[in-house]
């Protein structure tokens, strides 16, 4: 691997982990684990502001953590792909194990 592209896939990554270093979105996150949701029913669940919740989305889209499908009026957002869905689960077997000793 090229040492400069590397340099940039490195800083890339880094922005990715600071992205999932929040809590709230973390709680979006799993929010959409199994099933797409829109803003209102994201901030239902979490009990959060619909304005707190779609700044958070915005955040998620622009990474590609997340996606988004209009309906009508309606805007749904699910989870960008697979490899969010395992992030996710990786993270938290980590966690889980962390938690065992």
């Amino acid at each position: 691997m090229e040492e400069a592209y590397k340099e940039e896939a490195i800083y890339a990554l880094a922005e990715l982990f600071k992205i999932f270093g929040d809590p709230t979105r973390i709680r979006i996150l799993y929010a959409m684990l199994d099933a797409e949701r829109c803003v209102n029913d994201i901030a239902g669940l979490l009990g959060m502001s619909q304005s707190s919740v779609s700044h958070q989305l915005r955040i998620l889209k622009t990474s590609k953590l997340v996606k988004s499908r209009r309906e009508g009026k309606s805007i749904f957002y699910s989870l960008d792909d697979e490899h969010v869905r395992s992030i996710l689960n990786m993270g938290m077997e980590h966690i889980m194990e962390g938690n065992k000793g």
